[in-house]
């Protein structure tokens, strides 16, 4: 699986969960596309475009379960956090409610909108009052790589009439996405990380009765009548749509080489090992973790993903506030690379 990446074969890659990695013919599909694009500029964005993009959105919306006009392509999951915050027309005083797991780019998001609350997962809904209009969720978070329990947050938030918003970002190709059945009104994700698309695709999922209110980055084209949902987003102006184009064939390669069931198994093994030799305990129960792992170091070193690459080129982050190491693995690693990072850290 290494050969089929153009990751450098000198260093030991465990951080699949920040960016991603985009398969050889994957890439080579991306650059297809560009290239495309630019034989022949007006005839591929004036003319062929918006079908193709619907026949990518198509595939996609197969792929996590959702209608496909239910879906606009993003750049990535906090642009699609931002289009739902700024679709809820929040006023002062209102407040967001979520959980203290929250990535930070999002966190600073909701904070410029609104008053956010966070709490912690078991105790969320005690935090409801008569101002709260809103739940926002990470489904696999960022720094603790944690899978929650959306299902039932979505539930609950839905019973109290509040408007349920989730970050994606990590669960597209790790978890089994069925969206119309989960039934939050907005859902937002990355194709860049566990799908391995080319950086710069992601989406949004947007409920019909929300998708009025939603408005792409700038006003352009796409709001000339009869405007829609996807006009709004998707006629944003000249822009290079490659990445989306390429997400069926991510979704083709993720579907050949399926291998979610070795890496999750391998993932809880390397976290029982880190935990044995930091000596220090799970963060969480082993069924909340996938496909990332993140355990507690022993004290608190925030120059240690520095000193790892840079004496034994192994690519793996550390919380910024040092105190705690998150391991990726991905379709390309295997018990080797779990032992490497073992043998650095002793």
């Amino acid at each position: 699986m290494r050969d089929l990446f153009l990751l450098d074969p000198e260093v030991t890659f465990l951080n699949h969960g920040s960016f991603g990695a985009t398969p050889r013919a994957v890439f080579e599909r991306y650059q297809a596309w560009q290239r495309e694009l630019e034989r022949e500029p007006v005839d591929f964005i004036a003319r062929r475009l918006g079908p193709l993009l619907a026949e990518a959105r198509a595939e996609l919306g197969a792929f996590v379960g959702a209608r496909a006009d239910d879906l606009t392509f993003v750049q990535n999951a906090t642009t699609g956090v931002n289009m739902a915050a700024r679709a809820l027309r929040l006023e002062p005083g209102d407040e967001v409610l979520s959980t203290n797991l929250e990535y930070g780019a999002c966190v600073l998001t909701w904070q410029r909108l609104c008053t956010f609350v966070q709490a912690g997962v078991d105790e969320l809904f005690e935090h409801v009052t008569a101002r709260t209009k809103a739940v926002f969720v990470s489904h696999i978070t960022s720094e603790t790589a944690l899978l929650l329990p959306v299902e039932e947050i979505v539930a609950h938030a839905r019973s109290l009439g509040l408007t349920t918003i989730v970050d994606g970002a990590h669960a597209v190709a790790q978890v089994d996405l069925d969206l119309d059945a989960l039934g939050a009104d907005f859902y937002t994700g990355n194709c860049h990380k566990w799908l391995c698309a080319p950086k710069g695709a992601g989406f949004l999922h947007v409920r019909p009765e929300w998708q009025e209110r939603v408005d792409g980055a700038i006003t352009s084209w796409g709001y000339e009548e009869p405007a829609t949902f996807i006009s709004h987003t998707e006629r944003q102006g000249t822009r290079d749509s490659s990445a989306y184009l390429t997400v069926p064939a991510a979704i083709a390669f993720v579907r050949e080489h399926d291998d979610r069931d070795r890496c999750v198994a391998l993932a809880r093994e390397a976290r029982r090992d880190l935990c044995e030799l930091f000596g220090t305990e799970p963060i969480a129960p082993e069924s909340m973790v996938l496909q990332m792992a993140s355990v507690r170091l022993p004290e608190p070193d925030v120059d240690l993903n520095r000193r790892l690459f840079d004496d034994h080129r192994i690519e793996i982050p550390i919380s910024d506030d040092g105190t705690l190491l998150r391991l990726s693995i991905a379709s390309y690693n295997d018990r080797a690379d779990v032992d490497r990072l073992l043998e650095a850290l002793a």
